[in-house]
């Protein structure tokens, strides 16, 4: 447990960001799962759309650093790939 006051307030802030870094991390995966649904039901025009929604959550995301950068570009390259590949 904390002994200073910095650090109890620091407690206190981190304890407030994770609430609002689990609603971001929440919101990013929901969106994703909808593009991989998409995918695997076979939905073309679907799985556009719900990319162009989730291409921003996520980049939003690695700007806030709830995921690393890199991460948030190679799911959006894989998803990507794979819309296009059913597209064909």
């Amino acid at each position: 447990m904390a002994n200073t006051t910095s650090a109890k307030k620091a407690t206190r802030k981190i304890a407030r960001r994770t609430i609002v870094n689990k609603s971001r991390r929440t919101q990013m995966r929901s969106a994703l799962r909808t593009v991989e649904d998409a995918i695997k039901t076979g939905d073309v025009s679907a799985a556009k759309e719900a990319m162009k929604a989730a291409e921003p959550a996520l980049m939003k995301a690695a700007q806030q650093n709830i995921v690393h950068k890199n991460l948030a570009s190679r799911k959006v390259s894989r998803l990507t790939h794979q819309i296009a590949k059913l597209a064909q």
